[in-house]
């Protein structure tokens, strides 16, 4: 028999993780706090929409149980939110810490605790270590950072290279072996700290890249040049390959990871910090965009609909959002709730969110695209007499602002 495990957190990553070894035939049980999320397994539903995994969780579904509390596993695989704490810009380890607490509490000698939950480096030796020699018991520890995104998470879940961080080489290969059952990607195996860095690095990369968009779009506006076209053109060096702006970061990785360099590396990371400031500047600019278009056109500011809530295409995740937190601007700017709409989240996720996209446009005179969900690039004939902008450069029409 294949040994037990715990996966803490059934999110977007525990929970894609827990069914993936459950359907690869490890027994596994899958804990979570909110009774929410809970009782939406327990009855056979998922907590959130992703690709493949309804399928998934048909195929789990002898291997795998769900409870709100840890029992004796062999291994615990904790994959839990690592928000910053604003006013530091440190990591904010109490979920981890909490999660590492409720695991000591069950396990046994010599079981292996893996962290998923993304950490700056030195984090598992400062924060965690500690917790694991208070506790009597030989715990073993390991770092496994999630590589996944919403709305390809099972694809990248399995093809996506993995890198297993252990200060043990016999728990570096036991946790590989257990990955390797759903993970066709290559898995390499390093120290701890340096798994931890890799993690933070990735994500840091990719928003400084955003942020370099992101400020050539303001610097041509100024100019009144096409950003899109200078991209276009540019990027035809072999060696140049520069990302498209947009209305903001969001996600729980690419607008938080970096904060964990700022908050430890003050003094050593003046380039990540003003790639961060950029990025976060995104839903200002944008409503300086809606500003401009109002004053050309007359259209009366609660005549402004935003289209799109989650944070990247055709998925529903709304996790740092750029339409949430332009919302949080618009208010004081433009006065009363806008009409909103976004055809994948839930509805009343804010105020004057739309169910009918009919009725959206029927409330709007000016519709900013904030979302690039297939669903408005398949109805863009619905915009025509509209005024468009298109944070996302994601449509074709005649009469449309891009950034």
């Amino acid at each position: 028999m294949e040994q037990k495990v715990c996966v803490v957190g059934l999110g977007y990553i525990g929970l894609p993780t827990a069914l993936s070894l459950a359907a690869n035939g490890a027994p596994v049980v899958g804990v979570d706090t909110n009774p929410v999320v809970l009782e939406e397994l327990l009855a056979g539903r998922l907590p959130f929409d992703e690709e493949g995994l309804p399928e998934l969780l048909k195929a789990a579904r002898a291997n795998i149980v769900f409870s709100k509390t840890c029992c004796e596993c062999a291994l615990y695989i904790v994959a839990v939110a690592t928000p910053y704490l604003s006013d530091t810009k440190k990591i904010d380890i109490s979920q981890v810490a909490g999660a590492v607490k409720d695991v000591l509490r069950c396990c046994h000698d010599n079981a292996v605790i893996v962290v998923e939950s993304t950490m700056p480096p030195g984090t598992t030796e400062k924060c965690i270590r500690p917790l694991l020699d208070g506790s009597g018991k030989n715990v073993r520890i390991a770092h496994a950072p999630e590589r996944v995104s919403p709305g390809r998470m099972l694809v990248e879940l399995t093809e996506n290279a993995r890198v297993i961080g252990a200060d043990d080489p016999k728990v570096a290969e036991e946790v590989r072996a257990l990955y390797s059952t759903f993970c066709k990607g290559e898995i390499m195996l390093t120290g701890i700290r340096t798994a931890e860095m890799t993690k933070v690095v990735e994500n840091t990369y990719r928003d400084i890249s955003i942020a370099f968009a992101n400020e050539l779009a303001k610097i041509c506006r100024q100019e009144n040049i096409d950003v899109y076209n200078i991209i276009r053109l540019a990027n035809m060096h072999p060696r140049v390959n520069i990302l498209q702006p947009g209305p903001g970061v969001g996600g729980h990785c690419i607008p938080v990871d970096p904060w964990f360099l700022v908050g430890d590396y003050p003094a050593l990371s003046p380039l990540i910090h003003e790639a961060r400031k950029v990025n976060d500047s995104m839903p200002e600019f944008v409503l300086q965009r809606i500003n401009y278009i109002l004053r050309e056109k007359c259209f009366a500011p609660s005549r402004v609909g935003l289209y799109g809530i989650s944070y990247k295409e055709d998925v529903d995740d709304v996790r740092e959002s750029p339409t949430l937190q332009l919302l949080k601007k618009v208010k004081s700017a433009l006065g009363p709730d806008l009409p909103v709409f976004d055809p994948l989240t839930k509805p009343n996720l804010v105020a004057n969110q739309y169910v009918s996209f009919d009725e959206f446009l029927a409330a709007s005179d000016l519709v900013v695209i904030m979302t690039a969900h297939r669903h408005i690039r398949e109805n863009a004939g619905k915009l025509t007499g509209k005024a468009v902008l298109d944070t996302r450069h994601c449509i074709t029409l005649e009469e449309v602002y891009n950034l």
